[in-house]
């Protein structure tokens, strides 16, 4: 029995759709708003391809002028590493508290639109201005020293956690404020017990990534009288006797903010996922705090 052909006789005459052309287009468009304006900033830099050449040997040089580091000035060192952890600790207390009220009020889902267009421009404000900027601002008012270090990323920690919580408050799911509204509850009573333990994981992830942020800030800004190690960098490389000494401060520097950043990734990993990692950072919080996963439940039938 044969079967037979069901195909036309045709179909090897049919045309083919013509393809669209707006894809090529909007794929040179891209690559013209891409790549000119990426053009025209490296024209503007005015690169020098000797200084580049160059580069690598002086960098090598600057190298071998700080190792081997000498540990002579080591508790010295600490002590300002210290204090750069401590400022940006306490800054960070205060751009959580301050961000956090904002968030709410920066949220249209939350606020009314006369209160987070005000709000918005005023985060978008603070965030316009660098921890740098703010500190330059603020030394002729406050001093040197630490507290104007927390001052300055404080404020700016202010606008940029206050864009995050306002954004991850956007993205709540609205079933659970809208069964509370419709069985009476307030508005507040919505925000605490509707909003909040659905946006309340991923703020604190930002809270402990905006500490990490402020650890490396905190340095810089002690490079300009704003307190913690970057002074004692500073300082210590104006003299070319004292370049061991600061290299010895740039090692403990880099391998304390690499442990802190260790610790808060584990920990941010484990208040997002809800239950601890792999790896040994996370074994180790474990160890710690314990086992916080919740436990399974297990319905038996009759």
């Amino acid at each position: 029995m044969t079967v037979p052909d069901l195909a036309p006789d045709a179909v090897g005459d049919t045309e083919r759709p013509v393809e669209p052309e707006w894809p090529k287009r909007l794929r040179w468009i891209l690559i013209l708003v891409i790549g000119l304006p990426y053009i025209w900033g490296l024209l503007g830099l005015e690169l020098s391809w000797g200084a580049l050449g160059r580069a690598p040997g002086q960098i090598w040089g600057l190298m071998g002028g700080l190792l081997p580091p000498d540990w002579s000035d080591i508790a010295e060192s600490f002590n300002k590493l210290l204090e750069s952890i401590y400022v940006a600790w306490i800054a960070s207390i205060i751009g959580a508290f301050f961000s956090f009220p904002l968030g709410f009020m920066a949220a249209t889902n939350m606020a009314p639109n006369w209160m987070t267009g005000p709000v918005r421009a005023l985060l978008s404000g603070i965030r316009a201005f660098p921890e740098l900027v703010l500190a330059i601002v603020l030394i002729p008012a406050f001093g040197l020293g630490p507290f104007t270090g927390v001052l300055a990323i404080g404020i700016h920690s202010i606008g940029t956690l206050g864009k995050l919580t306002s954004e991850v408050i956007e993205g709540v799911d609205p079933g659970p404020i809208e069964a509370i509204k419709a069985t009476g509850g307030t508005r507040f009573q919505a925000m605490r017990f509707g909003v909040v333990p659905q946006a309340m994981p991923n703020i604190l992830a930002y809270w402990l990534y905006r500490f990490e942020i402020n650890i490396r800030a905190s340095a810089v800004l002690g490079m300009i009288g704003a307190g913690g190690i970057g002074a004692e960098i500073v300082g210590r490389l104006r003299f070319r006797d004292d370049w061991p000494k600061a290299g010895a401060a740039l090692i403990i520097t880099i391998v304390v903010v690499l442990i802190i950043d260790a610790i808060s990734a584990g920990i941010r990993r484990r208040i997002i996922a809800g239950h601890p990692g792999t790896g040994p950072v996370s074994r180790t919080l474990g160890t710690i705090v314990g086992d916080i996963t919740p436990p399974v439940i297990e319905i038996q039938e009759a």
